[in-house]
């Protein structure tokens, strides 16, 4: 999923309903959020299905200028389906306020009421946003349980769970009034629902990859599409932007495990899509470790007799400029996306070079780590890093400039 779009799951009265909703992001020197909808309702549906089929073929929402909206029409059903931990369960919080006031039912009330309070905040909702601020346990569940214990605590939870009794209710009436699940294309309902049905069914057994050519192949392909080239060999070009410059050059995977164009650590990369493939013509044909790939003499054929037509998919682009930056500015100066798919490329150079470092750095124990999951996995829940951010930065800084070291520039 695009990182500055969530897909997630409203439980109300009509049921389990999905819809989207964008995070605060900062534009033009304002904050913004938003779900999917319209000035008078947020769309949401009963299956995944239907919004897929929707975000697919609507061109008229709120969404629609958002910085990542060109990313999700493109998201399959799979990638449009809420995580666990995006599922909010909004009529049973009556239930779970009944329950002991412990870590696990404090935490999911805190979770469903910072949700809850996005939408009122997004959509206007003064009878919920007054509901909320009518106990100030609802703006204490973000501490834990500390606020809740001894006899001061018992009596806030007291006050928060009478509150609920008597008035919850009413937000489940002005959210149940606020939600409109649209009309949907039928051709693309029917085709959400094929593709709904594909991914989940199993491989079958003659479909496998033997285990000594497994080549990433896209599990989600269509048999009646035709597939590209770079699809059927399972390699990809990418292009890496640094300081220095643009740059392509190639990756795939096997068994997982990230291969580039390249050996020892240092990945070969080209100021252009023509310099790539007369490279590969000339003298790229082998000494690199994408030899490994049983498909890459397919490459090298067509490359030899001028054919190999090299075409960087905007999905396999990766920008690290700017990036160390923004994060030194805090998480609203930063593109989520593109910081999504910088460190998904600094985890595969790293992992390809045998390099350990930047897993410590990006792991979520660590300063960098956690910010960076704070801001590509957004959640209105969870806290957010503290400032200032010089360290995080520096950090990345030494990342980015760890791939860019490993750069050979033909």
């Amino acid at each position: 999923m695009a990182s500055d779009i969530v897909p997630i799951q409203l439980s109300l009265t009509e049921g389990d309903l999905v819809t989207l909703w964008a995070p605060r992001w900062r534009e033009d020197g304002e904050e913004w959020e938003a779900f999917l909808g319209d000035d008078d309702a947020l769309f949401a549906f009963p299956e995944v299905a239907q919004l897929a089929a929707f975000v697919r073929t609507a061109r008229e929402h709120d969404l629609v200028d958002h910085p990542a909206w060109s990313v999700v029409p493109d998201l399959t059903v799979a990638e449009l389906t809420p995580e666990e931990t995006q599922t909010y369960d909004v009529i049973g919080v009556p239930e779970l306020a009944a329950e002991e006031a412990d870590q696990w039912t404090i935490g999911e009330l805190h979770e469903i009421v910072g949700m809850v309070r996005s939408i009122a905040d997004v959509c206007e909702l003064d009878v919920v946003t007054e509901v909320l601020d009518s106990a100030p346990g609802f703006g204490l569940l973000h501490q834990g349980t500390l606020p809740f214990v001894g006899r001061e605590g018992g009596r806030l939870w007291a006050q928060l769970v009478a509150v609920i009794a008597e008035r919850w209710d009413d937000v489940v009436d002005a959210l149940d009034d606020l939600v409109d699940t649209p009309d949907v294309d039928p051709a693309a309902l029917g085709a959400a629902r094929k593709e709904e049905v594909a991914e989940a069914a199993p491989a079958p057994a003659d479909a496998l990859l033997p285990a000594d050519d497994t080549d990433e192949q896209d599990e989600d392909v269509d048999p009646d599409v035709p597939v590209g080239f770079w699809d059927e060999v399972g390699i990809h070009p990418i292009r890496i932007t640094t300081r220095d410059g643009e740059f392509v050059t190639l990756r795939c995977f096997i068994d997982d495990t990230p291969l580039f164009l390249g050996s020892g650590g240092t990945i070969e990369v080209f100021g252009s899509e023509r310099a790539l493939a007369r490279w590969i013509a000339e003298d790229g044909a082998d000494g690199h470790d994408l030899t490994a790939a049983s498909t890459w003499v397919e490459v090298v054929d067509r490359a030899a007799v001028g054919e190999l037509e090299v075409e960087v998919d905007p999905l396999d682009t990766y920008v690290l400029t700017g990036l160390a930056d923004d994060i030194g500015e805090g998480v609203v100066a930063v593109d989520g996306t593109q910081l999504e798919r910088a460190v998904e490329l600094i985890r595969d150079v790293a992992e390809w070079a045998g390099d350990d470092e930047p897993a410590e750095a990006l792991a979520e124990s660590q300063p960098l780590g956690w910010l960076v999951s704070f801001v590509v996995r957004p959640n209105p829940t969870r806290l957010a890093p503290s400032a200032p951010f010089d360290r995080e930065s520096e950090r990345f800084r030494g990342l980015v400039d760890d791939v860019s070291a490993r750069l050979h520039v033909h």
